[in-house]
């Protein structure tokens, strides 16, 4: 396998998409370059009769089925998707392999409506992933509809996570993170689950030499609403992977590297015919996705709440809000107290200073903007020391 993957993706990564905002406004113009050796077509359309495009690519026999921003805010992965296309199509020497031995068949943006408006749900306020079997929403009829017309071999369902967890209790931040969803309400490991518990362990092996520590699992309890969970019911390996924070990383930008490192060793694996063997140990030993995250915690504050001084932690959370076209961050404060067992991905020490709100409160509320001073001279805007 190719071990500089750094060099491989800085040579295929689309530059033209930045940032966590990413609508059908983005992709078309790639689209349209794209149609000189793929297949784009418009597979439907969504409850705002936006175009859910589709994307057919090689002509191998190995059948892969790729879907990304079904929540319409989670455009990481959608990213990650049009760098490997951009490989994909390459004259690299591999990638003429992969031509010949795989077709994929992508749905770069399933939820067009939610990207727009930067939510989660589609326009009529539903979740896609929970409409597997009700199929009450056009995206999700879509989404059945092409997978029952393509027949894939493998499905990967694409997705972004909050900076809110972090791998088991190890104190990193799970950077990417993976499910080979239940098929059953016993999490049964049948041929077809296995084949995907495999091609995760692939994925992750690779992974722990650039983030080591930093990949994590979701929880396999079965849903049959869930659309991984249907998939790998109706007998095709489905794999979850979903893109996570790394130190500093907001804008998503340098997870989005991770997903193509994940994807381009899953199709090498698949490629290579290694998944053979039973991988459950290994699988089972990737440290499960716990709430364990803030994004700033601040230590040894002294408030004074109705006139009893103590000292105390909070902690904030940033609030992703649309303005103008492009997300901002508001750090909102979330949480007063011990914290214990809970992990900042920036941790401020405020050495029994005491806390002084902008309106001139001397505690922290839950709730309300993290604008405030610690002491005389440090002075927070936004959550951040300045």
């Amino acid at each position: 396998m190719i071990t500089d993957l750094n060099t491989l993706y800085d040579t295929h990564k689309q530059q033209v998409l930045e940032g966590r905002y990413i609508t059908n406004t983005d992709i078309e113009p790639l689209l349209d370059k794209l149609k000189v050796c793929c297949e784009i077509k418009v597979a439907g359309y969504s409850v705002l009769n936006k175009p859910v495009y589709s994307i057919k690519a090689g002509d191998g026999d190995c059948k892969i089925f790729m879907w990304s921003q079904m929540h319409g805010n989670e455009s990481t992965t959608t990213k990650a998707i049009f760098d490997f296309l951009n490989f994909f199509i390459s004259d690299n020497g591999i990638a003429k392999k992969w031509r010949e031995y795989f077709t994929f068949y992508i749905l770069p943006i399933l939820n067009p409506d939610g990207a727009e408006l930067y939510t989660r749900a589609n326009a009529n306020k539903i979740d896609l992933n929970r409409d597997s079997v009700a199929l009450s929403q056009p995206e999700s009829r879509i989404l059945r509809k092409e997978f029952e017309f393509f027949k894939p071999d493998f499905c990967f369902n694409m997705h972004d996570q909050r900076t809110i967890f972090g791998a088991g209790d190890t104190g990193k931040p799970a950077t990417v993170s993976f499910l080979a969803p239940a098929y059953n309400e016993e999490r049964s490991v049948n041929s077809v689950r296995q084949n995907a518990i495999n091609l995760i362990v692939a994925m992750n092996k690779t992974l722990q030499n650039y983030i080591p520590g930093q990949v994590g699992r979701f929880d396999d309890s079965f849903n049959i609403n869930c659309i991984g969970d249907m998939f790998q019911s109706l007998n095709v390996p489905t794999i979850l992977l979903e893109a996570g924070h790394y130190a500093g990383d907001y804008e998503r930008d340098i997870t989005r590297k991770f997903i193509f490192f994940a994807l381009f060793s899953g199709f090498y694996s698949i490629n290579e015919n290694v998944l053979v063997e039973n991988k459950n140990t290994d699988y089972f030993d990737i440290p499960q996705n716990k709430v364990v995250f803030y994004d700033m915690i601040y230590k040894k504050i002294k408030i004074n709440y109705e006139n009893k001084e103590i000292i105390t932690n909070f902690a904030s959370q940033y609030k992703e809000m649309l303005f103008d076209k492009s997300v901002i961050f508001q750090s909102i404060i979330s949480e007063i107290g011990n914290l214990e067992g809970f992990y900042a991905h920036q941790e401020y020490d405020g050495n029994g200073e005491e806390f002084l709100s902008a309106d001139g409160k001397k505690y922290p509320v839950a709730g309300e903007n993290a604008d405030f001073f610690i002491g005389q001279e440090r002075k927070f805007i936004n959550g951040k020391e300045v």
